[in-house]
């Protein structure tokens, strides 16, 4: 084992040197960005903690914090249910698994930008597909991307997106489950919808933990889609879009860092309680 412990660490040194380069260099020289004000690449001036207590009077920031909040109530609820949801679909059938698994993992693939392009040409008032539909149905034209309905209509590409990957996590956790439960459930007449809630669901309840987890971070990270159909515009500012136009169009990368920073923490804080609301004895086999 002691000479093996150089291979190992050989295959680990380039994950831990891209994971240096790309996520602990970024995040210290955010933190220590955070600390000053700038107005340019060059130009910058340490101010403390003033960056921090501008956090809480900025309005737009509060906002911005609302809509993700808003964003990641949907994926929780839609994104994760459906996946679930097609999950115990496809675990309980016996033909075609793995072309359902394909064909629900596509989307997962596909460019966030693309998809935002593809939905930008259905919400398009006058010649989008949506509206397009509605008129042939004699149904006046809707704006889908006003302040009523705007966040909404972002948060349906974003929750589409990801369904797949997460309906292979739980059909992965499912297959790993022994026939035997399922066997001495039935005898016990167990089945149907009872099983799932009785038995699937308790016994993945680890893996659900772990998509939820996911699916709180994934949601502090989204941008592309905000960006590309709305530009965080008529109420779909989200703090990924908000820190963008603060470090990048405002090139005031002292704030945007104090945003960044703002993102890991409040993201990092949500988990920990999504996990400690979903905290209980778990089954295991």
């Amino acid at each position: 084992m002691k000479g093996d412990r150089k291979y190992i660490l050989m295959f680990l040194l380039p994950t831990a040197l891209l994971m240096t380069i790309f996520l602990y260099y970024p995040f210290f020289k955010s933190l220590y960005l955070s600390f000053y004000r700038t107005t340019g690449f060059f130009d910058k001036k340490f101010v403390g903690w003033d960056n921090y207590e501008r956090l809480f009077t900025d309005k737009l920031l509060g906002a911005a914090t609302l809509h993700t909040l808003e964003i990641m109530l949907y994926v929780i609820v839609f994104q994760v249910g459906i996946a679930l949801v097609l999950a115990v679909m496809v675990d309980n059938i016996t033909k075609l698994k793995g072309f359902f698994r394909t064909v629900f993992f596509f989307p997962v693939v596909i460019s966030g930008t693309a998809i935002s392009l593809l939905f930008v040409l259905f919400y398009n008032y006058n010649f989008g597909l949506l509206n397009n539909v509605l008129a042939n149905f004699g149904i006046e034209k809707i704006l889908w991307l006003d302040e009523n309905n705007a966040l909404k209509a972002v948060a349906i590409p974003t929750v589409w997106h990801y369904v797949g990957f997460y309906f292979v996590l739980f059909l992965t956790a499912m297959s790993k489950i022994p026939a035997d439960f399922y066997e001495a459930a039935k005898l016990e007449g167990i089945t149907g919808f009872k099983k799932t809630t009785k038995l699937t669901i308790p016994l993945i309840m680890s893996d659900i933990k772990v998509v939820i987890t996911l699916a709180i971070t994934g949601t502090m990270k989204v941008f592309e889609f905000i960006w590309v159909i709305t530009k965080g515009q008529n109420g779909t500012e989200v703090l990924g879009t908000y820190m963008y136009k603060k470090a990048m169009v405002d090139q005031n990368f002292g704030y945007g860092s104090t945003v960044a920073i703002y993102m890991v923490v409040f993201g990092v804080l949500l988990a920990l309680i999504a996990n400690r609301l979903l905290k209980r004895e778990e089954i295991t086999y």
